[in-house]
């Protein structure tokens, strides 16, 4: 495991292409992440590749970079880079991403995940040379005949320890029996060992490890208040805190509470909305 946190100044520094550098740059991207300085180099040469990091170190730049710069395009609905990730919320993110990224080269991407129409889906993996996918949608299209593994010559498993505490391991072994190709496989997770260990195990040769500290670079700037108000005022108090910023989040123990605060705070003149499992997404 290597613990190097040695940070260069620029993405140039670390070889990547002028293109993506100025991708990055005109999203206000300058400075590498210390798990971009670590992992990127060995990456774009190819090698197997381990990065642990927490969430907010920059992680997926450190696997988007070395993914575009080595993506070629492939046959209609057969891409040739594939990123798995454990939701659909997390796949919307890197596709946005490295989505920006692959612009940059001309390369299509596609986003696929559960609880959507799956028809858009299948336009999108038409002309996609990289797929950003939720394991359980992409074996689904894969058993349907929609799009083929056989041509990928790059993975991505991306927050390889959600993966496993969501129980989706086994969709994951599936997905990779299913990639004929010679591959690079590229892993990034908060922790290396557990189940995490034996994704590599099973899938990785001889894979450089890579830990970094983020620092500085994720701080964390919240700050945390108690109040202690009575009952009958909660969704005041609520109201008022959320008057002040654009967007908040309210945590409640059930389904029910979530929708009796959201109806309480759009009584203050909130505009507030439920989420839970009985919502469709």
């Amino acid at each position: 495991m290597t613990d190097d946190t040695q940070q260069v100044s620029t993405f140039a520094d670390l070889g990547v292409a002028d293109d993506l550098a100025g991708a990055l740059a005109d999203t206000g991207i300058t400075a590498p992440f210390p798990i971009q300085s670590l992992t990127i180099p060995d990456a774009m040469a190819g090698r197997d590749v381990c990065g642990q990091a927490q969430t907010g170190a920059g992680k997926t730049i450190a696997f988007g970079i070395p993914l575009v710069e080595r993506t070629t395009r492939g046959e209609p609905s057969s891409p040739t880079a594939l990123i798995l990730v454990p939701t659909r919320e997390l796949c919307l993110q890197v596709s946005a991403e490295v989505g920006h990224l692959a612009a940059a080269r001309g390369l299509r991407l596609a986003s696929i995940y559960g609880g959507a129409p799956m028809g858009p889906q299948i336009d999108q993996v038409r002309t996609s040379a990289i797929v950003v996918a939720t394991p359980g949608r992409l074996i689904d299209m894969a058993d349907r005949r929609h799009l083929s593994l056989r041509d990928v010559t790059t993975v991505v498993i991306d927050e390889a320890d959600q993966m496993a505490d969501m129980g989706f391991l086994p969709q994951v072994h599936a997905v990779m029996r299913l990639i004929e190709a010679d591959h690079q496989t590229m892993l990034f997770s908060a922790t290396l060992d557990g189940a995490t260990g034996s994704l590599i195990r099973s899938y990785m040769e001889d894979p450089l490890r890579f830990e970094a500290d983020a620092g500085d670079e994720v701080a964390d700037h919240q700050e945390h208040r108690f109040l202690q108000i009575h009952y009958m005022d909660k969704a005041r108090v609520v109201a008022a805190i959320a008057s002040g910023v654009d967007r908040a989040l309210v945590f409640v123990g059930t389904k029910r509470n979530a929708d009796r605060v959201s109806r309480d705070l759009r009584d203050e003149g909130v505009d507030a909305t439920a989420i839970h499992g009985d919502r469709r997404q």
